[in-house]
C-alpha cells in the first residue's frame, strides 16, 4: 500500500449538518421544504451537482442543475470566508500518521475543491495532502467512479496500491467501482447505509489507524 485516499465530507470533517441546513435554508426561499430524512437517504455522500439534479427533479424547480448548484456554491463560499470546517475526531492525526509512515496522501470529494483547499490551508496540512480531486474536476461526481480514477491517473498509482476512506453508502461505491479497497467510517447520517462491500468497518479515524500495519 502507497497511499490513503480519503473522503472529505463526513470523513476528514464534520461538515454534514453544515451542508443540510444550507440546503434546507437555500430551498425554503424557493418555497420548499428539505426534511432530514430526504436528504441524509439521498444526498449525504453524493456529489452536489448530483445533488442539485435530484432536487429539481424532486422538488420542481424552475432551475437547471448549473445553476442551483452555482447558488449553493455562494453559500459554501460564504460559510467558508467566516471559518472553515471543524475537523472529525482523529482527522488530523491520522493525516500526520500516514505522513510518519511514509504513506501518500489524497483528498477526493463530491463537493467543491474550494472547500477542501480551506480545511488543507486552515489545519496546516499543506506538506501532506499532494493531490485533491474535487467535483470540480470530474464530469460526473460520486458514486461514479470518476473522481478515484483521476485521482489514480494523478498520483500513477494502481487500484492495488491504495485504500480508501469512505463514511457513506454512495462514496464507498465510487471507490470499490475504481477497483479500491475501501474501509468505511459511518456518521450518525449514514448509520443505515449499505456498507457490505467495505473491507472494513470502524468507529472513528483512530480504530481504523490502529488498524493499519505498522511500518
Amino acid at each position: 500500500m502507497k497511499a490513503i485516499l480519503f473522503d472529505h465530507d463526513g470523513t476528514l470533517i464534520d461538515s454534514e449538518m453544515t451542508h443540510f441546513e444550507l440546503w434546507k435554508t437555500m430551498l425554503a426561499d424557493m418555497g420548499k421544504e428539505l426534511t432530514f430524512d430526504y436528504y441524509h437517504t439521498r444526498m449525504a455522500g453524493i456529489s452536489v451537482m448530483n445533488n442539485a439534479s435530484d432536487i429539481i427533479r424532486d422538488f420542481s424547480l424552475a432551475l437547471t442543475p448549473k445553476e442551483l448548484f452555482e447558488k449553493r456554491r455562494a453559500l459554501t463560499l460564504q460559510f467558508l470566508q467566516r471559518q472553515a470546517f471543524p475537523l472529525m475526531r482523529g482527522a488530523k492525526e491520522a493525516l500526520v500518521f500516514c505522513k510518519s509512515h511514509g504513506l501518500r496522501v489524497a483528498i477526493i470529494t463530491g463537493g467543491a475543491r474550494l472547500a477542501v483547499e480551506k480545511t488543507v490551508s486552515f489545519y496546516g496540512v499543506e506538506d501532506i495532502v499532494e493531490c485533491i480531486v474535487s467535483s470540480d474536476d470530474v464530469v460526473k461526481g460520486k458514486p461514479s467512479p470518476d473522481c478515484y480514477l483521476a485521482a489514480l491517473s494523478q498520483m500513477q498509482l494502481a487500484p492495488h496500491e491504495v485504500m480508501a476512506v469512505e463514511d457513506t453508502e454512495f462514496g464507498l461505491q465510487a471507490a470499490v467501482s475504481a477497483g479500491i479497497k475501501t474501509v468505511a467510517i459511518p456518521t450518525p447520517l449514514s448509520a443505515n447505509h449499505d456498507f457490505s462491500r467495505a473491507a472494513g468497518v470502524y468507529e472513528n479515524l483512530e480504530d481504523w489507524a490502529a488498524s493499519l500495519p505498522q511500518r
